[in-house]
């Protein structure tokens, strides 16, 4: 088996016939799909069975909900081909994807090769990386939330690279995906950027996952963990990573309960390094900061749905 596309699906019952079929659709030969449904109280699992009895290259997995990263772990383990692929399940493949994918890591003998791709919307996100960039540089994009590339789907991978990457406590919910691709790319592989349009995004769909406190130290402690190979490198952008989560609670209304984490975290660290704007948020009351935070979030949404 050449392939295996994992895809864990919780109550995405509108999309994932959908994931399904362009998948299975692919003019890829030897390839299965693994549909991993993570506990899903809507007819998600019901959908993958109905196309599962019609398409045996489709391998349908019931689990008790575990979180997403142990579904695709789940998934993982079940695999049989020689590279894997990630989709999630309100997204799909683009035509040729496959192909495409198979013939760049054949050819390169990297360890992963990071397509492009389009959203709902026909914008396409491309690139600035070409050929194969640092690893490290790629992290530092990651934790600074400025990675124009895809993190977990529009990629494959050697199977063998991703071991110990799903290794991540179900109580990470969000972010996880980041998460993975960090713990990857610490293992410095071969990373290769090609520049062909594999994935269609549906950027912005709601979710029912809620960030605590309790989840997000869970995150920094196994990020920062991930990381000691280099701190004195990846130190600053941890720490912007930190001030991202802390705005985000702030933005809804907590930033109260969790100051005191933070405070801590951030005693002696928050230098002229960092922009005053960020600097800012953490010196205002958390009032006056979750109305600025907010404001300039409608800002960035409204001009990116101009351009």
């Amino acid at each position: 088996m050449k392939i295996s596309v994992i895809i864990p699906i919780y109550n995405k019952e509108e999309y994932v016939g959908t994931c399904l079929n362009k998948t299975l659709q692919q003019n890829f030969e030897d390839f299965e799909v693994i549909a991993v449904d993570d506990g899903s109280t809507d007819r998600s699992g019901q959908i993958c069975d109905e196309i599962a009895e019609k398409d045996s290259r489709l391998k349908v997995l019931h689990i008790p909900n575990v979180g997403v990263t142990a579904a695709r772990k789940k998934g993982l383990e079940e695999a049989k081909g020689q590279y894997i692929m990630f989709s999630d399940a309100d997204d799909y493949y683009l035509p040729d994807a496959l192909s495409i994918l198979y013939k760049a890591i054949e050819s390169s003998n990297a360890d992963e090769v990071i397509a492009t791709y389009v959203d709902q919307y026909g914008r396409y996100a491309i690139s600035e990386h070409i050929g194969e960039p640092p690893c490290d540089l790629l992290i530092h994009e990651i934790l600074a939330n400025e990675q124009r590339f895809c993190v977990l789907w529009g990629i494959i991978f050697k199977k063998e690279i991703l071991e110990n990457c799903l290794d991540i406590p179900e109580k990470i919910i969000e972010g996880e995906d980041k998460l993975m691709q960090i713990k990857l790319l610490a293992k410095q592989p071969r990373v290769r950027f090609i520049d062909d349009c594999v994935y269609m995004y549906n950027m912005g769909l709601p979710n029912d996952r809620r960030q605590t406190l309790e989840r997000v130290s869970a995150y920094d402690s196994m990020l920062r963990e991930t990381l000691a190979y280099r701190w004195d490198f990846f130190e600053h952008h941890f720490i912007l990573h930190q001030l991202k989560d802390y705005q985000r609670f702030v933005a809804m209304g907590e930033g109260n309960n969790v100051r005191p984490y933070y405070k801590e975290q951030f005693k002696g660290r928050l230098n002229s390094s960092f922009s005053l704007s960020n600097r800012l948020t953490w010196w205002l009351p958390t009032g006056t900061a979750g109305v600025l935070i907010r404001t300039y979030w409608r800002f960035i949404r409204a001009w990116r749905h101009r351009s």
